[in-house]
């Protein structure tokens, strides 16, 4: 016998080495588990159906003891019926619940491991066999887990106990690990409370479809809560039948009274009217496939084979009749089976005050059957057989049978016509449209006009069409057939892309801005990427790193440029329509922005800095290094509220100056930044793990654990503590006159970037040390630190200048070309260090006299002595 801390929960039997190890040596499904016996003195047998495991507890009461516990847990899940947890699996389609399994090398271990990664988890085991009998090494839980490639086979996974080190046979198969374990790690740190809320009804334990446990998808029209595979296919039925909502990822969908809803309906009441009369041939399990699947689904949602007939089915003024009585009781299984039976949801009520059942509802207080008929609303029932596609035609659908043949997308009456109602030659079209669910920028449509899936097809007349499919596959399947058709060749490498947006426009860049160039463009999330008239390859614009983003305005028959300032050049985009190039704008400009609370989601500079952290970091190292008390005193609220507001809104478009914004005010405005972000800046994964590093002992070892953890960061997130740590190293180089030294510094820091109460102590230890050491934790150089040094010294004698009432160097006479260089073209002017381009375009026009008109575009460029752009 060997001694071992032995664990047992809902689900597994588990030993460890001792008490504090995170992970087992081995685990044992309660569900394998056929009957525990007691075999002598202090000892138990645990008998699994193909293995049998002996322990011996310290007394004959303790022993007693977990064979009484142990019995009631499996008999427990007998109860339930439940065959096996997510990882006890039998062996026909054990690969169908698993995200990625197979062998691979792990560090400590003389031979490969059976490694299989299913949810949020990853599990060990020591063969294919041991998988298949469901008994295993230990498992990780991967909302601690984080993912590194080492070298060309080989990735670590790290958790705050323990690093696992994995070699795969080939880098193709370590990409996938990789893939499939950052999956893993998504999944794992996706929200759950909604998810043990909606559980805690037992029928909403398990899949409405298959059976499957802790499903964690829902159909929020339906009220039934399914599993991952399930989800999919319901998908395939279309948004008209089954509105598919994440229960941990869709927050924002799930209101209080959609909860109490699944609460009320959930799986029970739900199958007691589509699974009424469910053959035992036909149902699903967990393991079946995805054709078994789709053909149950659609039998039991689509045709409604299964469901529990209404007796009032069939006829239609009862029915709605009915329907407007229900929905004023709190008899929400009533409303359902009179909906899906045939009452329209919209029927006419007689009532004046109250025209549909959804103004009933409300007027009887019903929150619930609102609720019901409100994600009820575009569900058409009971007929659902028809076309495949449909056409937005002005403002409201029509359905039509589509082809795209011979270069001509055509949409005729229905597939038995032979002529068609209208026709889109595709080399007409100039852009294509792939909405979100929420509706898109420069969209003429409002999302309440919208159906799930849709794209739009703007053509060179100027007109507009909405397409819709009822599955979002095949509304990308034609979206894809459609570009491929009107883009060019040399763009075809655009259509790899998950664009929401493609399409022709002309662009202006470089010396040569007098003829503008057609290129094809795709916006992607935040990247434009644009092929170019002169180029083979599609070039990506990071839109959150533009350094200045103009939009004209339109007027009369030309269309303005957008003005792009990209790294080292800029970009003047046009368009011919004034439909589809204000949506591009509008795009752009959105894409362009900030769009959520986390560093990565900000506006950035080239080096990966949020640009409200170096708008604020500049101005200070300009205005305030010397300003006494410096992110000690607290500037006024409502100026700090309304310039984090501004800076967040569009950090591009501020500027910040001195006279018109006051340091302290900044510098509250920067604190309270890194205090409300999203995930924190050293985030909640290792944000512990910083504060636990300052109780390190050995000076060098603190050192090398922060450059260990510095490189666990996120890009964004590493480049930005480097880059404040660096302002607060400039700050207290002026603690004679600015009073904030390393440790003041520190006490204001550390609760701010912890995002704590500034009880725990360690916050403001770990910010001193960063700041002390920033040299070697941050790896700076010689050449790094005199530039810093050169910069400062030259503001400071900028200021003492200014305070001195001293002429500051800096203007200098510039020769300026108007149009062409000639000597009768040129103008000598006196720039000083803030002039701008504008101010000097508008000198120059003055001084010669010209009129500025209203279509008129003027540009300024520098060209070097050797007059290159």
């Amino acid at each position: 016998y060997q001694r071992r801390w032995v664990k047992l929960d809902a689900d597994y039997l588990r030993y460890f080495d001792s008490e504090k190890d995170p992970y087992s040596k081995r685990f044992i499904p309660v569900s394998s588990i056929s009957r525990i016996a007691s075999i002598g003195d202090q000892k138990f047998e645990v008998i699994t159906n193909n293995r049998n495991f002996v322990f011996r507890a310290e007394s004959d009461t303790d022993r007693n003891e977990w064979i009484r516990t142990l019995q009631q847990i499996v008999e427990e899940r007998k109860s339930k019926g439940l065959e096996r947890t997510s990882m006890s699996l039998t062996t026909n389609g054990a690969t169908d619940l698993v995200d990625k399994s197979g062998f691979l090398e792990l560090r400590g271990f003389k031979h490969k491991l059976f490694v299989v990664v299913a949810g949020d988890k990853v599990f060990l085991y020591k063969n294919a066999e041991d998988y298949r009998l469901g008994i295993g090494i230990t498992y990780i839980e991967m909302n601690v887990g984080n993912v590194k490639e080492v070298d060309r086979r080989g990735f670590d996974l790290t958790t705050p106990y323990r690093i696992f080190s994995f070699s795969a046979d080939s880098d193709q198969e370590k990409e996938e690990w990789v893939e499939a374990m950052q999956q893993s790690i998504s999944e794992a740190l996706s929200n759950s409370e909604v998810a043990e809320r909606i559980w805690a009804v037992e029928s909403n334990r398990f899949c409405a479809d298959c059976g499957s446990p802790k499903p964690d998808w829902a159909s929020i029209n339906l009220c039934v809560v399914i599993c991952k595979r399930c989800a999919g296919e319901h998908r395939g039925l279309g948004p008209g039948i089954t509105k598919v909502r994440s229960l941990k990822m869709d927050r924002k969908v799930w209101t209080e009274e959609l909860i109490e809803l699944f609460h009320q309906i959930g799986n029970a009441v739900a199958n007691q009217f589509w699974a009424a009369n469910v053959p035992p041939s036909e149902a699903i399990t967990p393991t079946s496939g995805s054709q078994e699947r789709r053909c149950f689904l659609i039998a039991k949602y689509r045709e409604g084979k299964y469901r529990r007939y209404h007796p009032l089915f069939g006829n239609q003024e009862e029915l709605n009749r009915a329907l407007c009585a229900a929905v004023t009781t709190s008899d929400l299984a009533e409303t359902q089976a009179l909906l899906f039976c045939g009452a329209a949801v919209s029927c006419a009520t007689g009532d004046p005050q109250c025209p549909t059942p959804l103004a009933l509802a409300e007027k009887s207080g019903q929150r619930l059957q609102m609720e019901f008929l409100l994600h009820n609303k575009t569900s058409g029932w009971p007929e659902r057989a028809g076309l495949p596609s449909t056409i937005l035609c002005h403002a409201e659908f029509s359905r039509r049978w589509c082809t795209l043949q011979d270069g001509v997308l055509s949409y005729y009456e229905n597939d038995r016509n032979a002529v068609p109602n209208g026709e889109i030659k595709v080399e007409e079209i100039v852009c294509l449209l792939h909405p979100t669910t929420h509706g898109h920028p420069g969209s003429p449509f409002p999302p309440s006009r919208r159906i799930e899936s849709t794209f739009e097809v703007y053509i060179e007349s100027e007109r507009l069409y909405l397409f819709g499919w009822e599955s979002p596959d095949s509304t990308r399947e034609w979206l894809k057939s459609i570009a491929k058709s009107f883009v060019h060749p040399r763009a075809e490498e655009l259509l790899a892309l998950d664009f929401e947006r493609i399409g022709r426009l002309h662009y202006k860049g470089g010396l040569n801005l007098e003829r503008a160039k057609e290129g094809w463009f795709a916006l992607a999330g935040s990247t434009l990427h644009v092929c170019f008239e002169d180029s083979e390859r599609q070039e990506p614009l990071q839109l959150r790193k533009l350094q200045e983003l103009c939009a004209g305005v339109w007027g009369g028959a030309a269309s303005p440029p957008t003005e792009a300032g990209l790294a080292g050049r800029t970009l003047y985009i046009q368009g011919e329509r004034k439909l589809d190039f204000l949506g591009w704008v509008h795009a752009i400009q959105k894409a362009a922005g900030s769009s959520g609370d986390t560093l990565s989601e900000q506006q950035l500079t080239e080096s990966d800095v949020p640009l409200l952290v170096d708008r604020c970091i500049d101005y200070i190292t300009q205005c305030g290094l010397t300003s006494e008390g410096i992110y000690r005193k607290s500037g006024q609220n409502s100026k700090t509220t309304s310039l984090l507001e501004m800076l967040r809104r569009d950090a591009r478009s501020v500027r910040l100056k001195e006279g018109e914004h006051q340091v302290d005010d900044v510098a509250n405005t920067l604190k309270r930044f890194f205090r409300d972000l999203g995930d924190g800046l050293f985030t909640r994964q290792w944000g512990q793990d910083w504060l636990q590093a300052t109780g390190l002992e050995d000076e060098e070892a603190k050192i090398g654990e922060y450059r260990r953890l510095l490189g666990t960061l996120p890009t964004v997130n590493r480049a930005t503590l480097k880059a404040l740590i660096n302002h607060l190293f400039r700050v207290q180089r002026f603690s004679g006159e600015n009073q904030m030294n390393t440790h003041n510094l520190a006490i204001v820091f550390g609760p701010t970037l912890f995002q704590t109460d500034g009880k725990d102590y360690k916050a403001g230890r770990v910010v001193e040390d960063l700041i002390s050491h920033y040299v070697k934790i941050f790896n700076v150089n010689d050449q790094e630190m005199k530039k810093q040094q050169d910069e400062i010294m030259a503001i400071m004698k900028m200021r003492e200048a200014a305070s001195s009432g001293t002429q500051q160097a800096g203007d200098f006479i510039c020769t300026v070309y108007l149009e062409e260089k000639k000597t009768e073209a040129e103008q000598h002017v006196k720039i000083p260090a803030t002039m701008t381009a504008e101010e000097l375009t508008f000198e120059i026009l003055d001084r010669r006299k010209i009129i500025m008109k209203e279509k008129d575009y003027w540009s300024c460029f520098e060209v070097n002595e050797r007059e290159e752009a």
